[in-house]
């Protein structure tokens, strides 16, 4: 069985403590069986459910709520394909009445070619869905400034991306970033933009707190198996950015000691 990295901080986000540092969706999917063999596969504890996008009636065999036990999981609603801050206040507001809880992974978004983020209407929208009792992650570009303003209003998680969403372009911005991390005190999230699971590993060698992904796992050939690597490629990352890398050089240093070594005329 595979552990959790060695001497780590244990991963909190508001009042409550998770074992894996993956967060995972269920969009895209072929099938609701794969959807949860691949997640189960994942060792997510945390599974995004978009509230616009799913049939809330859990009774439903064909819909994702059937197959997704709240007990197994910690079900996040989602504001996905929210265009303004009105509808994504809707909808959360919808997933709690549905009985889903009183998380949200918030997600307003500005532009529908590139899908990035509105900023003014997701702080706007954070605002407002804390003050009403929210537990408010809020999806966001990788801007310093907004980050920090989301966590001033009371987010409990800040989720910058790695890049657009759907992309599969990694982490573009590694200094972004970090210097999010570096400036926050709530969980950082980085969301969208992994594609593979050196991306994964990449992105939690950053020192950010988890990864959220789904394309990369839903549209690969073998979602299962992609499932697994992403688990294991968190797992790395984390360890690797604990175990502190060596330093970058323009030039090659020796592995093994230079002085000692026996004269080569008389080998």
């Amino acid at each position: 069985m595979v552990r959790d990295t060695r001497g780590d901080l244990p991963f909190v986000m508001g009042d409550h403590a998770f074992t894996s540092r993956l967060i995972v969706g269920t969009g895209k999917y072929r099938t609701n069986d794969e959807m949860v063999t691949a997640i189960r596969a994942s060792g997510a504890e945390m599974v995004t459910v978009a509230v616009r996008r799913v049939d809330l009636d859990r009774r439903r065999e064909e819909g994702i709520l059937h197959h997704l036990s709240p007990d197994e999981f910690f079900l996040l609603p989602n504001t996905a394909g929210c265009f303004t801050a009105e509808d994504a206040l809707r909808y959360a507001r919808l997933g709690r009445a549905a009985g889903l809880n009183d998380w949200v992974k918030l997600e307003v978004i500005g532009d529908e070619r590139t899908l990035l983020p509105d900023t003014a209407a997701t702080l706007a929208a954070a605002g407002e869905l804390v003050a009403d009792g929210f537990k408010v992650m809020a999806y966001t570009n990788d801007d310093l400034i907004t980050a920090m303003r989301l966590e001033d209003a009371g987010c409990v998680a800040v989720m910058p991306l790695a890049s657009p969403i759907g992309s599969g372009l990694g982490v573009v911005n590694p200094y972004y970033i970090r210097e999010i991390k570096r400036r926050l005190t709530v969980p950082v999230i980085v969301d969208a933009g992994v594609g593979t699971a050196s991306d994964a590993c990449v992105t939690m060698e950053q020192g950010v707190d988890g990864v959220l992904m789904n394309t990369a796992i839903a549209a690969a050939s073998d979602p299962v198996g992609m499932a697994r690597a992403m688990k294991l490629a968190v797992l790395a990352g984390r360890e690797a950015y604990l175990a502190g890398r060596m330093a970058a050089r323009e030039i090659a240093v020796p592995s093994s000691p230079t002085t000692g070594m026996l004269d080569r005329e008389h080998g």
